[in-house]
């Protein structure tokens, strides 16, 4: 199976993406996580000006397979949430890096060991075995 892993973005072992944006950082699930969840059917994410820690759970996703804690890459508060997400998941499984995002946050600093696109897919590569 053929992932999508663009070369700008930055990713995390839990499956999420990052994009810098200005000062502030977009976050979403990876192509490879929504590839292994299949159809998303629900979607908790947390709520403008929530402070996030990196690694520490900050939502909920749930497919017809599986429900999974999203975790932060990266500390900080959250500025936007994407709420056209929560009566529709479909962007999530269709534009994982575009209409997919999830919540955009304004860095603290403190961030977990983050992947370029080619440590990523070797990851990848590593759990399809």
């Amino acid at each position: 199976m053929a992932t999508n892993i663009p070369v700008e973005l930055r990713y995390s072992k839990s499956d999420e993406w990052l994009r810098m944006e200005g000062d502030e950082v977009v976050i979403g699930i990876t192509d490879y996580a929504q590839n292994a969840l299949g159809d998303i059917v629900y979607l908790e994410l947390p709520t403008v000006g929530t402070v996030l820690s990196a690694r520490a759970s900050f939502g909920v996703i749930e497919s017809v397979k599986a429900s999974s804690d999203l975790y932060a890459p990266i500390g900080g508060e959250v500025v936007a949430v994407n709420t056209a997400l929560e009566s529709a998941q479909e962007p999530i499984n269709q534009d994982p890096y575009g209409d997919g995002w999830l919540i955009r946050v304004r860095p603290s600093g403190e961030e977990e060991e983050l992947l370029d696109a080619q440590a990523y897919a070797a990851y990848c590569e590593e759990r399809a075995h």
